[in-house]
């Protein structure tokens, strides 16, 4: 190979690693690092219950303001066209005096009139002069074929109780809205924190099973090299061998369970599928605050519980209810007017019609006096839905209290047995040593190196548990109290 071709393979393979390396940094920079505090961030502003519950809030003002609109003074524009089939007949009495007799002489004037300037007399006035043979007296029809009206109308409510009741009503809505929405970003960060905590979790149990797995593998190691020298029987290399093999299913599930967790931590705070992330730290840096978490922990906060508050609220909707219910025995009184125009032809000669304008103003008032005891019906069930809800109110007071307790209970069993587990750890490592030497020596059998390898790793699993177990305690102790510190954050 000549000089040129050495030089030109250095230049490809120097290419080839900055291509590596620019790829390696990309994929670096594509990871998504998070802590708690950022993850319950992304949640709070992506996830989809979260965005349903702030557009719910909204949803519920502008009910309320529908129901104040309501005492505005309403302006409605109206048009209407009739065509006369059949015009009415005005019948000026019969038999003598009465009205025919007192417009017989004006009539007999206009008539002579006519008769002088040589007009054609009207038709109605022709049909008014016929006799009506049939029922002995005479008859004009009155109307003309197109009447036409439009114009405004405006009303007014002076005093509508059950109006004031219903803004009153929707009022309390709007709390009970952001009080559910609240509920909502508190359930969020109790799922999304113990998912978090879950998979920190499971990245500790992996990374337990990883050095056990190793520790194994180098036990089996050492055996096999001592079974070559002859020093041990096969079965200890036998025995070794299938302590290695032991630990690949576990290994396999363990990495599984981190791949899962990942998903559904995914899942809740809203980020993609494809959107890699890392969490910071492991379960054991949370071991230093555990205890001054525990001792910080006031359980008299319970009336910020968010069903409480919620039920509180609907308490007070049944008491509007009622009140409403009752308003409906009160009068009501509103205003109203209108100014319209009228016109009436026997064509559609637009241009020709003449408008006739016309306007009221008068007050209405409207007292219901039987409606068939619905009223009644309606007082008596809100009545009963106050006593139920009393009642559930008490239930959920006592079963928030109870729960209160038991969360209270696994963070003290988690503190206690972490103290233990940690103990057991430095006790369970000083014996997998003395069990290593001895068998280095030719004093222990595989039998004691593998069960001290296994209390290792179950004491680091179970130290990583009651860690665990108390974070996940304290998530839900600060769900029953109300707690927000998190979604302030």
């Amino acid at each position: 190979m000549n000089m040129k071709s050495r030089n030109g393979g250095k230049i490809v393979l120097a290419v080839a690693a900055l291509l590596a390396f620019g790829t390696l940094r990309a994929q670096e920079a594509d990871t998504l690092k998070l802590t708690l505090d950022k993850a319950l961030e992304i949640a709070l502003s992506e996830n989809p219950t979260i965005k349903v519950a702030g557009q719910e809030i909204t949803k519920k003002q502008y009910a309320k303001k529908g129901v104040v609109a309501q005492l505005f003074p309403q302006l409605a524009a109206s048009a209407g066209y009739t065509r006369t089939l059949k015009k009415q007949v005005m019948y000026m009495g019969g038999g003598g005096g009465g009205l025919t007799d007192m417009l017989s002489a004006p009539i007999g004037g206009l008539v002579d009139v006519y008769n002088r300037m040589g007009w054609e007399l009207p038709q109605d006035i022709k049909k008014l002069l016929e006799p009506d043979n049939s029922s002995g007296s005479s008859g004009m029809e009155v109307g003309l074929d197109n009447n036409w009206t439009g114009g405004f109308s405006l009303s007014l409510p002076i005093y509508a109780p059950t109006l004031y009741k219903s803004i009153q009503l929707s009022a309390i809505d709007i709390e009970l809205a952001a009080e559910q929405s609240r509920a909502s970003r508190q359930t969020l960060v109790n799922s999304v924190s113990k998912a978090y905590y879950q998979l920190l979790l499971a990245q500790d149990s992996y990374e337990v099973l990883k050095q056990s797995y190793k520790q194994a593998d180098d036990n089996y190691k050492i055996v096999a090299s001592k079974f070559e020298q002859g020093t041990v029987s096969e079965y200890d290399k036998i025995r070794a061998e299938v302590q290695v093999r032991n630990l690949d299913p576990a290994l396999l599930q363990a990495k599984n369970a981190v791949a899962i967790t990942k998903l559904q931590l995914k899942v809740l705070i809203g980020i993609e599928p494809e959107q890699d992330f890392s969490v910071a730290g492991q379960l054991s840096d949370y071991e230093d605050t555990l205890y001054g978490d525990y001792l910080k922990v006031d359980t008299a906060q319970l009336a910020n519980n968010t069903d409480l508050r919620q039920m509180e609220l609907q308490s007070r909707m049944l008491k509007k209810n009622y009140e409403l219910s009752k308003a409906e025995f009160l009068p009501t009184i509103a205003l109203s007017g209108i100014y319209q125009w009228m016109a009436m032809n026997e064509d559609f000669k637009f241009k020709d019609y003449k408008w006739n304008p016309y306007s009221t103003i008068g007050v209405t008032v409207s007292l219901p006096i039987f409606t068939g005891g619905s009223r009644i019906y309606k007082v008596k069930q809100s009545q009963i839905q106050m006593s139920q809800m009393d009642l559930n109110t008490g239930y959920l007071r006592r079963n928030l209290s109870m729960q209160t307790q038991n969360c209270l209970d696994n963070m003290q069993q988690s503190v206690e047995q972490l103290a233990s587990n940690k103990e057991n750890v430095k006790q369970a490592l000083k014996g997998r040593n003395i069990a290593q030497k001895r068998y280095e020596v030719g004093k222990g059998t595989i039998l004691e190196l593998t069960d001290a390898e296994l209390m290792v790793t179950q004491s680091k699993l179970t130290y990583h548990q009651a860690i665990y177990d108390y974070l996940v305690a304290k998530s839900d102790l600060d769900k029953v109290l109300g707690n927000d510190n998190k979604i302030e954050k």
